[in-house]
């Protein structure tokens, strides 16, 4: 099987979160599409994650759709350790130490990144297998924050802006909540239960 009819093996997911996902699209839903078969082909999983399509590999969040009004986007969970020669990644924000992304504006600079896709998902692939990690520590010195929820605010710029806008305390009353869970399933769970309160800027106990 060459190449072309890999990517067109995997082009469809079969993943009803997914077909609800891109049917829902309002834009950057060609770029999704253009990039879906590069992702999969690569031997990564699609998944809903965040409400956004997250890509894991053994289990591992590699990399995440991320569309924004001028552009989209995905996001490399850890990509401050990705080689890069071509400076092609971009920060995400002055509050985030390990992610980096690649940028699109339109199909035709999806297409023009193909190769370069494939060797930072590679690259991506690597770090994960190494078990490399950046160490996050908010500047506010909330404590160390678990790894899901490092991921769940680089992966949602509303969340991370809340997030930031909380008092210290709130934060530190968070990440003692999501540290105390000893699964990272149950760290996941509990963050996403959290999401809509931390948007509305209360703290762990703020509210009944």
């Amino acid at each position: 099987m060459n190449a072309a009819q890999s990517a067109e093996k995997h082009e469809v997911s079969d993943n009803p979160s997914l077909a609800r996902y891109l049917d829902g699209m309002r834009a950057w839903r060609a770029e999704l599409e253009a990039l879906r078969p590069i992702l999969l082909a690569a031997g990564l999983r699609e998944e809903l994650k965040w409400r956004k399509p997250c890509y894991t590999h053994e289990g591992r969040n590699i990399v995440i759709f991320q569309p924004f009004k001028q552009m989209c986007a995905l996001l490399f969970f850890k990509g401050a350790l990705l080689d890069d020669p071509s400076g092609a990644l971009r920060e995400q924000g002055e509050h985030s130490r390990s992610s980096r992304r690649l940028e699109f504006r339109s199909v035709v600079d999806v297409n023009a990144a193909r190769s370069t896709i494939a060797t930072l998902i590679h690259e991506a692939i690597r770090v994960e297998q190494a078990g490399l990690s950046v160490p996050a520590r908010d500047p506010a010195d909330d404590g160390p924050h678990p790894r899901e929820l490092v991921m769940a605010l680089d992966a949602d710029a509303a969340l991370r802006e809340a997030w930031q806008r909380l008092t210290p305390g709130r934060r530190r009353g968070w990440v003692l909540y999501f540290n105390a869970a000893k699964q990272s399933e149950t760290r996941l769970a509990r963050i996403e239960r959290s999401v809509p309160q931390i948007l509305e800027g209360f703290g762990r106990h703020d509210r009944a």
